[in-house]
Formats: structure tokens, C-alpha cells, sequence
């Protein structure tokens, strides 16, 4: 029990650079010590944003300039005595709580009763009340210090808490949301370990099927992350929270954690884990270190690896990407990637559980676009009015020529419908609306921003059924009110037509496969996105290809080589709007009648729900404050 002597040879962390050669020993080694790290990042954390005071009022703890011509930048000295109590604690506290002899391990693998008792005994060492969304309280220090830990820092805990004990063969597992555990023969077994939402509600020991089977966002439709020990620490580097309040972040923390985010992305412990990347490729447009590789590019590498290892299931790698180029007030680019989110979220299905991704889409239909918009007509008329304005004027000239482009691009235009039509089409043959009239009102004030000539330069194509007799043949798909049918008579049209033009994503044929891009839930990583940011299946399903804007694969049809960009609706909304989408003079009324009705239309036989695939009603999750 302890530190070993090559651990402690360490101490004392002095500055940003102990604490990173700390680390980096560690992450040499089969088993970096999980319950060291959280610790050590839980002290620096707590000194540098929780309890940020004068030096010299800490008894104990000593602070040290990380610059020495800038006294009010300190750092806290990590000292060996008390990391290494802590860490005594802890493991003191795992090993008396669970007698291994009593719980049966074939080769090497861990039972669920023995995953269930150890989830047991961190949550009865949590306090009984508290704000559990609060910040600051995600690592062990918080836990041994504190008693507290959110949803998140429940299950690293548990899993730091199976590696005292021996277990090697539980994992964290990650979704974009939510965290769990695996265990078993190649993590074949999972269990949930920790609530998600507001309350205490728990499902501790039960496996994640249910979620899976219901195609909701928070479990990615098994299409979820399965750590390994340096993912591990790569999460908790993520989940580092530099927040002092609502508009002020700790210089230090966020120097630290895009130091060691850097560490675990030279050494590879990034390329499966795209949200790190995301939050990496943030830090660096924010305050970039010189020499390493460029935002955009990490963002894009970070979409590769959602495609290449998650089937293209994550919606937070567009985000970050949306994020990245509506900071650069790169109106395309940033639709675009808005509109391959929507394009990935088509296909899930949305439970209350889902409402952190709700929230996000949400804000970005009814404020980060519509924002966009307006501003980009601003810059636009303003250039259109200042012919005398002089030299000032000239400085603003390429902004303003950006704008008006943005307005009169087709494909800007294009991007905005797929990114619409993504979401009607998540809501079909959800147990839980998505749309509203609020909703209606933006899209409307959207569409206008288009000029009515721009708007007719896209061809809008909706593959409907030949034959009302296929409309009724029955299916074997329980989920036959998502409108499967349609979607695969597209897949089956669009194989035989010439290849399309480069233009926003909507449906890919088969066999044509996403070209390789340029590049993480709250789990995995910390920061939202939405303002900050599919290869066919077995099923015929596509999905959208990479947003790289310099190799897009071609993802639409078109009618002739001169004609503008060709959009393909999905969903029946958006299908039964597609004259007013085109029309002279936006019909707002009709957009919202149509946008707000039922989304459950022309379901025919629905199949009555088979026993097990069923919707569990969830409290409702408060979306965490930066």
C-alpha cells in the first residue's frame, strides 16, 4: 500500500512542468496509478479555482510564480506528505470495504456482484446532499477531501477504485454524455455505475442495453468509447474544470490541461478519443503554442476518428469543427458542419435523457445561427452603403465580400435545409417531441435572410414510395414509424445516378466511401460547443461523409453540370415544405404550420412494441454551466 519510491522521487511538483513529468512517468508504465493523477489534478484544481486566495493565508500549501516577473500567476507545490496520506486513504478505504475472497473470478474476469459492491462503496462514501452539477467536484480529491462527486466522477472512481483492488479488466466506458463501466473478457460485460440527470435515480449493476436498443443519443447506439488506462487519465485531463466563475477561467488550469492534452496527443492516447481532441484543438485557437499542428487540423482529425472507430455515431466532433469556424466567421464551412451533425443525430431516436443534446441543437437553430445570419447581413449592407468611407473602409472590404458571398452561396443555403432536415427526421418515430413553434419562428427568420433567387438555385429532391401498395407491405422493423422504407428506395436511385457535384452532405451511395479528413461525455469533455463548434451501413442507411471543405465527397444529386446544388429530404416535414422553401416570398405562416404538426405522418402499420424495447421515462438533465 503506498507510493512507490519511483513515484515519490517526483515530489514536490513545482509549476506546470512537475506536474506534466508526472504524468508522463506515468503514462510509461502498463498501469498508470489512476487514483495518484486524480489526486494530484484535484489539489492543483481545487487551490487554482476553488478556494483561489493570497498565498500565504493557505497554511501548508505553498505557492510559487509559474513566471518570475509575474507574481499574481502562482502555482501551488504539490507536496508528497499530503498526496501521499490521500492516496493512503483511498486505498485503505477500497480494500476494507471489499473482501475479495467472498466474490468468484474466472480467468482474471470480475463479476458484476463485485463491480456492483465496489459502485457501493463509493457511493455510500458520498455525502447525502448536495448540488450534484456543481463544478469543481469531479476528482478523487474532491471525494476523500469533499465526499462529493458528480455523475461523471462516480464511475472514474469506481474504476480507480478496481485498479487498488487488482481488477484490471474494468474500464471506464464513455459516451457523450454518460459514463459507465465494462469488465469481463475483452469488456464484453457493462454496468452502469452512476446516475445521469438531476436526481439520485441510479440503475448501479444493470447493463446499458436497454439504451442501446432504443437507439437514444446518450448510449450512441453501442458506438461508445471503451477506455483503456491512459484513456483513462486522458479523461481526467478533460474533465479539468478552469472555471473561476460564469466569464472567468483560470490562466493556470487551462495551461496545464492543453500541456497535458498535448502529452497524451503526441503519444497516441488521442487518436480514439475525439472529444479530447476537440477540446485540444480549442485550447490551441485560444492561446496556440508555437509549433504544433493548427486547430482545424486536430478538429478534423478528430471527425476521422469518430468515423473510423465509432461508425460515424458522435455528433460533438462537428460541433467542435461548427464551433471553430463560427469563431473565424466561416459562414459555409460552419452550416456545413452544423449540417453533418444534424445528419448524424437523423438516426437516433430522442428520449428526455437526451436533453443535453437537444439543448445544444436548440441553441444553435434559434440563436448561434440566426446571430450568424444577422450579422453576416450587417457586414454585408454595410459594405453595400460605405463607397466613401476611406481607408477604414478598405480594411473591412474582405469581411464584408466574405458576408455577402455567404448570403448569395446556394450551398450556404443548402447546408441550412440538410441541417433542418436532420432534426425533423430524429423526431420521427421518437417517443418524445423535438420541434415547436419556437423552433418554426427562427427557421423562418433564417430562410429570409436568403434572397429568393438564391434560395431557387437549389434543387430539392423527396424520394417517395412508386406505389401505395409499398407504402403498406408490412416490415420486420419495430421501428417501421422512422420511414426506413423510403430511405432505402433513395439508397437504391441514387446508386444508379451519375456522381454527384461536392456539395453539403444529405445521402451518400454506398459505395462511394467518405474521403479521409484533415482530426472526444459533458462526459470526456468539458466545454460546449455549439458556439465555441456516414459511410452506408448494413442497412442502406448513409451517413455523412467527412466536412473537410477541401475534399468533400460528393453527397447529393444534380440534375445538369450547370445547376446549383441538389438537396434530398429525408424527413416528411421538411418533404411537405418543399414549395415553400423555394417560393418568391417566405410563406411563415405555412413554415410554421407545417414545421409544428405531428411529426408521426404517414405511419400506416405501426408495429405494436416488442416486449423489452421500451421507453423509460427519465428526469430531466440540467445542462451544466462553464
Amino acid at each position: 500500500m503506498g507510493l512507490h519510491s519511483a513515484q515519490k522521487k517526483h515530489f514536490p511538483l513545482r509549476g506546470i512542468e512537475g506536474v506534466v513529468q508526472l504524468f508522463d512517468a506515468e503514462l510509461r508504465k502498463p498501469e498508470p496509478d489512476l487514483a495518484l493523477l486524480s489526486l494530484v489534478l484535484g489539489f492543483v484544481e481545487h487551490f487554482l479555482a476553488v478556494n483561489r486566495v493570497i498565498p500565504i493565508n493557505v497554511p501548508g500549501v505553498r505557492f510559487e510564480p509559474l513566471e518570475p516577473d509575474c507574481p499574481n500567476s502562482c502555482f501551488p507545490t504539490v507536496e508528497l506528505g499530503m498526496i501521499s496520506a490521500l492516496h493512503e486513504r483511498f486505498t485503505a478505504q477500497i480494500r476494507g470495504a471489499v473482501d475479495l475472497s467472498q466474490y468468484r473470478r474466472t480467468a482474471g474476469a470480475s463479476s458484476r456482484e463485485l463491480v456492483k459492491k465496489v459502485s457501493d462503496v463509493i457511493w455510500n462514501s458520498l455525502s447525502r446532499s448536495y448540488f450534484k452539477d456543481r463544478a469543481h467536484i469531479q476528482s478523487l480529491f474532491s471525494l476523500i477531501t469533499g465526499t462529493k462527486l458528480d455523475s461523471s466522477g462516480v464511475a472514474f472512481a469506481v474504476v480507480a477504485a478496481c485498479q487498488v483492488l487488482g481488477l484490471k479488466d474494468v474500464h471506464l466506458a464513455l459516451s457523450e454524455d454518460h459514463a459507465w463501466v465494462i469488465f469481463g473478457k475483452n469488456g464484453e460485460e457493462t454496468a452502469e455505475v452512476t446516475w445521469h440527470g438531476k436526481g439520485n435515480e441510479d440503475r448501479r449493476g444493470q447493463t446499458v442495453t436497454t439504451g442501446v436498443n432504443e437507439r437514444s443519443w446518450l448510449y450512441l447506439k453501442g458506438s461508445y468509447m471503451k477506455c483503456n488506462r491512459n484513456m483513462e487519465v486522458a479523461f481526467m485531463v478533460c474533465a479539468i474544470n478552469p472555471s473561476l466563475d460564469l466569464h472567468t477561467d483560470s490562466s493556470e488550469l487551462l495551461q496545464l490541461q492543453q500541456k497535458l492534452l498535448w502529452l497524451l496527443y503526441d503519444r497516441g492516447d488521442l487518436d480514439r478519443y475525439p472529444m479530447a481532441m476537440g477540446t485540444l484543438a480549442d485550447l490551441e485557437d485560444q492561446d496556440p503554442i508555437p509549433g504544433k499542428e493548427n486547430p482545424l487540423k486536430i478538429h478534423l482529425q478528430a471527425v476521422s476518428s469518430a468515423q473510423k472507430f465509432y461508425n460515424n455515431e458522435h455528433i460533438y466532433p462537428f460541433m467542435y469543427l461548427a464551433g471553430f469556424h463560427y469563431r473565424h466567421r466561416n459562414v459555409r464551412e460552419a452550416l456545413r458542419a452544423w449540417a453533418e451533425a444534424a445528419q448524424v443525430m437523423q438516426d437516433y431516436n430522442y428520449f428526455r435523457e437526451d436533453e443535453e443534446i437537444y439543448k445544444e441543437f436548440f441553441d444553435i437553430a434559434n440563436d448561434v445561427i440566426p446571430t450568424l445570419l444577422k450579422e453576416t447581413t450587417t457586414a454585408a449592407e454595410s459594405g453595400g452603403e460605405g463607397g466613401e468611407a476611406g481607408e477604414g473602409a478598405d480594411k473591412d472590404q474582405p469581411k464584408q465580400a466574405a458576408a455577402l458571398s455567404a448570403l448569395q452561396d446556394p450551398d450556404c443555403f443548402a447546408h441550412l435545409l440538410h441541417f433542418y432536415d436532420g432534426i425533423c427526421k430524429w423526431e420521427e418515430g421518437s417517443p418524445t417531441p423535438v420541434l415547436h413553434v419556437g423552433w418554426a419562428t427562427y427557421l423562418v427568420q433564417s430562410l429570409s435572410r436568403f434572397d429568393a433567387q438564391v434560395r431557387q438555385k437549389v434543387s430539392i429532391i423527396t424520394k417517395e414510395l412508386e406505389s401505395q401498395d409499398d407504402d403498406d407491405q408490412s416490415s420486420d422493423d419495430p421501428r417501421e414509424g422512422r420511414r426506413r422504407g423510403p430511405r432505402r428506395e433513395s439508397k437504391l436511385e441514387e446508386q444508379s445516378s451519375p456522381p454527384p457535384p461536392p456539395v453539403p452532405a444529405s445521402t451518400s451511395p454506398p459505395s462511394q466511401p467518405a474521403a479521409p479528413p484533415k482530426k472526444a461525455g459533458e462526459v470526456g469533455g468539458r466545454r460546449r460547443s455549439a458556439q465555441g463548434p456516414r459511410t452506408g451501413d448494413a442497412e442502406g442507411k448513409a451517413k455523412s461523409p467527412s466536412p473537410d471543405p477541401s475534399s468533400s465527397p460528393p453527397s447529393q444529386q444534380q440534375a445538369s453540370p450547370s445547376a446549383g446544388p441538389v438537396v434530398v429530404f429525408q424527413s416528411e416535414k421538411m418533404k411537405g415544405m418543399k414549395e415553400l422553401l423555394c417560393a418568391a416570398k417566405v410563406n411563415s405562416s405555412a413554415i410554421k404550420l407545417q414545421l409544428t404538426a405531428q411529426s408521426q405522418v404517414q405511419m400506416k402499420r405501426q408495429k405494436s412494441t416488442p416486449a423489452g424495447d421500451y421507453s423509460m421515462s427519465f428526469m430531466k438533465r440540467q445542462r451544466k454551466s462553464l
